[in-house]
């Protein structure tokens, strides 16, 4: 299980887990998945950094590793 801060961010956001999902074009089910600490793929962390709106040079405000 990896640290990651997807959560947190995505609510500040005032983001649901489904719109992130549909941004990010992957399931709501990985989208919760990944915020208990599930490991996902590079490309995953990619659309969700992307969806989110950010950079990716902010990789690190989300996932730890």
């Amino acid at each position: 299980m990896s640290k990651n801060r997807l959560k947190a961010v995505r609510e500040s956001l005032l983001m649901s887990k489904a719109e992130l999902a549909r941004k990010a074009n992957v399931s709501p089910m990985t989208i919760a998945r990944i915020e208990k600490g599930a490991a996902c793929r590079l490309e995953t962390k990619r659309k969700i950094i992307l969806a989110l709106g950010l950079n990716l040079a902010d990789k690190k405000k989300i996932f730890q590793d």
